[in-house]
């Protein structure tokens, strides 16, 4: 008999509400919620794939450990047991930072990547730290960090009620939006424009979203900072600079117009290739419209100047009047987030507060970058031990980092790996115990950091669709173990995480001043949680420490568990509202407009307004049906469009004679791979796009859809030395690259003929 259960579809950012259809315990179809409070029934074609992913056959069912060299199904009990005795040895020995920890892209998108990692790294206390960051949005953490005091501070545009939209290098038509959840961004963006409103897209590649807009740059790739340093010199010289209600929260801005003089309009034109009048009109429009937003996303962060670029799309915002109000960029509010502190000055946020040990880069947000894990494991220096040991949680840098090759042998070095990882992966291969998690229909889900970058304020719950397969472990279980096995504490009860948790932060929130339940007996609020299971009491406890909950009784009307637990489809929270000074935590208590680090990167950016590429520029590129590396194993998701191409102009194709569908031979600084030729003007000239999150060739991978259509890997053209400094990002956009036409067997075979003749 069939039956259908609600649930927050997993699989990218939007977050959108999904009805599944299950049959016994599998799940044969998914079609939008249309009673969701968010998403209203939009759906996408991953989301209408939720089946097939979550019934993929090469997923793991049971742990994996090594045995003699190999790999062999084990249980449970074998599998913990592996990794206590992996994991305490290394740092008895070596000391806490020669464990690292990576963990990859899917740990925002599951409650048990949410609430675990954070335990994981307290108990570990290792500076060793990589993530899925580095290579995408980590630029944004840190200017956020600098103009606001919080990393995790970042304003997104009101798309619901803005006039205008400048979006720069982005594409949420395919990619359905980042750092910015908002269901049906493609319905968004047209709703903006049928109530009259002007969407601007900055982007080598004329994409779906470029399509859409009233207005398309084809930007030369790498240059966004210098252009939204331009539109500010204009801003100052045309005085239509106007902070509005702003202007008691800001500080610096003289010396912001000092700082950014030379970068006017004539300027950057030719680094930019966009002409100095158009950059005006730009400016001015932006400067005109009722209410606007800036938004960029990763074309922006992954190139030279990312953290600047970050930077200047929330100083642009700011100089218009159009931070934090209404129609304008505005930060969320979560229902899980801590209870909002008074207004006032706070710690400020600091960077390079340790070093990576081989190349000294600096420590941001309490990361190293991905692109130095290599050469952290596999690189002797004076200045203590390599990396010796690694815990993998759902990470695959072998794909997703600079130089898959020389990590792939790096860890081979590696005395013990763990991985938590649902496949055998191009990175879970290397693993001495790999630990895999159930299906996403076996988990539970709310939406911790998406619903912080959330267009409207809402909350949402799912429990397990399906019960939880005989032999299979509960992710958060999973996690648990893990913080028990690597911290010392190997066969507690693994309940004992949540336990300790819970009565930490509730002993801190008594304490409070500002808090809902300061001076109470922690003991008895925490008797008065709800949920079955350790993580549900924890999400019960932020629900009611929350700025919407009932304060453990406070508030009569606020947010629990059960309340959530009451309304399947979620609860409404409202639209975006104005919150500064409140979000601000600089030593100032204001916007730091010119912050002492983005100063002092203000002379590279200089000196990018005298270079040209000489030749072809690399760029990547999204598509729909694709989230990174983990969902080629869906047949569903792969095929037509979706496909392993070097995307280039048709003008640079005839002067290389280089043929539609044509094999060719692409070279960085990195390495080079082979790829089929896709003559199109859908890019400008003098840049080609090649996809991210391919390369499924490599042996002992168990992913059999996906190795019939492998691709390459993009990443292998990067040797991981170009970096943002400020932010540790991988450039991975604007790199050179040198493409060459790869003759075919009857090509071969005329030239040597011609020779012989």
């Amino acid at each position: 008999m069939s039956r259908t259960a609600l649930r927050i579809c997993p699989l990218c950012e939007a977050t959108c509400g999904l009805t599944l259809t299950i049959e016994g315990t599998r799940v044969t179809g998914a079609r939008g919620d249309r009673e969701d409070v968010f998403s209203n029934g939009f759906i996408c074609p991953k989301g209408a794939a939720f089946g097939a992913l979550d019934a993929d056959p090469d997923r793991l069912r049971t742990p994996l450990v090594r045995e003699d060299g190999a790999l062999r199904e084990a249980t449970w009990e074998e599998a913990f047991d592996a990794v206590a005795a992996g994991l305490r040895p290394v740092v008895e020995r070596y000391g806490a930072d020669a464990l690292g920890v990576v963990l990859g892209n899917p740990n925002v998108h599951t409650v048990a990547g949410a609430l675990y990692p954070t335990v994981l790294l307290g108990a570990l206390r290792t500076r060793s730290v990589f993530t899925a960051s580095t290579v995408d949005q980590m630029p944004k953490h840190v200017s956020s960090g600098l103009l606001f005091g919080d990393a995790n501070a970042i304003p997104v545009p009101d798309l619901d009620h803005t006039d205008h939209l400048l979006l720069i290098g982005a594409n949420p038509l395919d990619s359905n939006g980042s750092l910015c959840t908002a269901p049906d961004f493609p319905g968004r963006l047209k709703a903006l424009k049928a109530r009259g409103g002007r969407l601007t897209v900055v982007d080598p590649r004329r994409t779906r979203t470029a399509r859409l807009a009233d207005r398309h740059l084809a930007v030369r790739p790498g240059t966004d900072a210098l252009l939204l340093a331009a539109m500010v010199t204009v801003l100052f010289d045309e005085d239509l600079v106007d902070l509005g209600d702003l202007a008691p929260h800001v500080d610096g801005l003289p010396e912001l117009q000092d700082a950014l003089r030379d970068f006017t309009p004539e300027a950057v034109a030719g680094a930019c290739d966009v002409d100095a009048s158009l950059i005006r009109t730009l400016a001015r429009e932006l400067a005109a419209a009722p209410t606007a937003a800036v938004y960029a996303r990763i074309g922006s962060c992954t190139v030279p100047h990312g953290t600047l670029a970050s930077w200047l799309v929330d100083v642009l915002n700011v100089l218009t009047g159009n931070l934090d109000r209404p129609g304008g960029a505005l930060f969320p509010q979560a229902a899980t987030d801590r209870t909002p502190r008074p207004a006032g000055p706070g710690r400020g946020f600091a960077l390079g507060r340790w070093h990576s040990r081989v190349r000294h880069l600096p420590e941001a947000k309490g990361e190293l970058p991905l692109a130095a894990l290599a050469e952290e494991i596999d690189t002797a220096t004076e200045e203590g031990e390599p990396l010796r040991a690694l815990v993998v949680i759902a990470a695959n840098p072998v794909l997703s980092a600079p130089d898959g090759d020389r990590l792939d042998k790096a860890l081979e070095s590696l005395d013990f790996m763990v991985s938590v990882d649902p496949y055998l992966n191009e990175t879970s291969r290397h693993a001495d115990v790999v630990l895999p998690p159930p299906p996403p229909s076996q988990s539970p889900h709310h939406d911790f950091a998406f619903n912080t970058l959330a267009v409207r304020n809402q909350v949402r719950y799912s429990r397990p669709a399906v019960p939880l397969e005989p032999g299979r472990m509960a992710e958060t279980e999973i996690l648990a173990r893990l913080v028990l096995a690597a911290g010392g504490m190997h066969g507690a009860d693994p309940a004992t995480v949540d336990t300790m948790v819970i009565d930490q932060t509730l002993g801190k929130a008594v304490q409070e001043p500002h808090s809902p339940v300061h001076g109470r007996d922690p003991r008895e609020l925490a008797d008065r949680l709800t949920g079955d299971t350790g993580p549900e009491r924890r999400l019960d406890m932020m629900l009611r420490l929350g700025p919407y909950g009932d304060g453990f009784g406070a508030r009569a009307d606020g947010l629990t568990l059960a309340r959530l637990l009451a309304h399947p489809h979620g609860i409404d929270l409202g639209p975006l509202r104005p919150r500064l000074p409140q979000p601000l935590k600089t030593t100032s208590g204001k916007v730091e407009l010119l912050p002492a680090p983005i100063a002092g990167d203000l002379p590279r950016l200089r000196q990018a307004l005298r270079e040209r590429p000489a030749g072809l520029v690399l760029v990547g590129r999204r598509h729909l049906r694709s989230n990174n590396s983990w969902m080629h194993n869906v047949p569903a998701l792969t095929g037509g469009s979706n496909r392993c191409t070097l995307q280039l102009h048709p003008e640079d194709a005839a002067r290389l004679g280089v043929r539609d569908g044509q094999p060719v031979r692409v070279k960085g600084a990195g390495g080079e791979v082979t790829a089929p030729a896709e003559v199109t003007e859908a890019v400008r000239t003098g840049v080609v796009s090649l996809p991210h999150g391919w390369g499924h060739d490599r042996p002992g991978v168990r992913l059999a859809h996906a190795a019939g259509e492998p691709g390459v890997n993009v990443n292998q053209l990067l040797d991981g030395t170009l970096l943002d400094p400020l932010s540790g990002n991988a450039v991975l956009n604007g790199v050179p690259v040198e493409v060459t036409p790869v003759p075919t067997v009857a090509e071969k075979l005329a030239s040597v003929t011609s020779t012989k003749l």
